[in-house]
């Protein structure tokens, strides 16, 4: 049952965080906190997990329930936790190297399987907690500790592989905006099904105050524009793969039948002793 006098506060554990100062991952703690109080839910029905990484310290800031996995594996604990507990509400968080890196082959899997959890990566385009090695979302040219002479390889695009993979919610947005990073967590929380929330989070201490500055200047509120769809996968595509901006808001939205849907059907059919085969019970979802 929803909690209607939750307060923001009710939702942080009281650990001071220790990420650098004007980092942007403050801005998502406090919005998630803001977007379970907005929902009412319960702290004893939620549960975040995460890897490792500056972002993965997320859980241990929240009073809900939390687990600090081991690199890159958010994702399937996540799913395996929300597939035996699925009266809980299960966020998994971490960074782009976290996330798109070790953890990068598990994106197709949940997608696909639309499981009902969420996902909410923290991308600075860095690895903060290493000391500010490539990650998979660096741009191109750009100099690290481990790229001095300016990275060589083409950065993975978050929005255009989640498409890809057909996830059921994909949007982004940064930590620059808090309203709108709060009702992008409350849409996607909201939402039925895998749900996948890219937030374009500066790092100051290795890619520099000046972050700040790109994202302002190249930010495009794409969920402001009149009659946008947000079903429409060619406008999504069209969206996540131009250079001239920075696309903010929920890319695509599409409901479908989650894994716990189909899984509930064949038990369904299986305790009415229906005489039918996997093929038949799925006929019935492509319909």
């Amino acid at each position: 049952m929803a909690d209607a006098k939750a307060s923001p506060k009710d939702y942080l554990s009281g650990l001071k965080p220790i990420w650098c100062p004007g980092c942007g991952d403050f801005a998502v703690l406090n919005a998630v906190a803001k977007a379970f109080a907005e929902l009412g839910l319960p702290k004893e029905k939620v549960a975040v997990v995460s890897g490792i990484g500056c972002s993965s310290r997320l859980p241990g800031y929240l009073g809900t329930y939390g687990f600090n996995a081991i690199h890159g594996r958010a994702l399937p604990i996540a799913a395996g936790l929300k597939l035996s507990r699925p009266d809980l509400t299960v966020l998994a968080v971490g960074g782009d190297g976290d996330i798109f890196s070790i953890g990068g082959n598990h994106l197709p899997h949940v997608s696909r399987r639309n499981i009902d959890l969420k996902c909410i990566v923290m991308d600075n385009a860095i690895y903060g907690l290493t000391k500010g090695q490539v990650s998979p979302t660096t741009p191109i040219g750009e100099k690290t500790v481990t790229t001095t002479y300016g990275s060589i390889e083409d950065p993975i695009q978050p929005l255009k592989l989640l498409l890809s993979y057909e996830a059921s919610f994909v949007a982004q947005s940064t930590s620059l905006d808090l309203n709108h990073l709060i009702s992008m967590i409350v849409a996607m929380m909201r939402h039925k099904g895998f749900a996948f929330l890219n937030v374009r989070s500066p790092c100051v201490t290795y890619r520099g105050k000046e972050q700040y500055d790109v994202i302002r200047s190249r930010s495009k509120y794409i969920d402001k524009e009149p009659g946008y769809d947000a079903t429409d996968m060619r406008k999504a595509w069209h969206h996540a793969i131009t250079p001239e901006y920075i696309s903010l808001g929920i890319l695509y939205e599409k409901y479908r039948d989650t894994y716990e849907d189909r899984r509930d059907k064949l038990r369904e059919a299986a305790k009415a002793g229906r005489d039918c085969t996997l093929t038949d019970v799925m006929k019935g979802f492509m319909k």
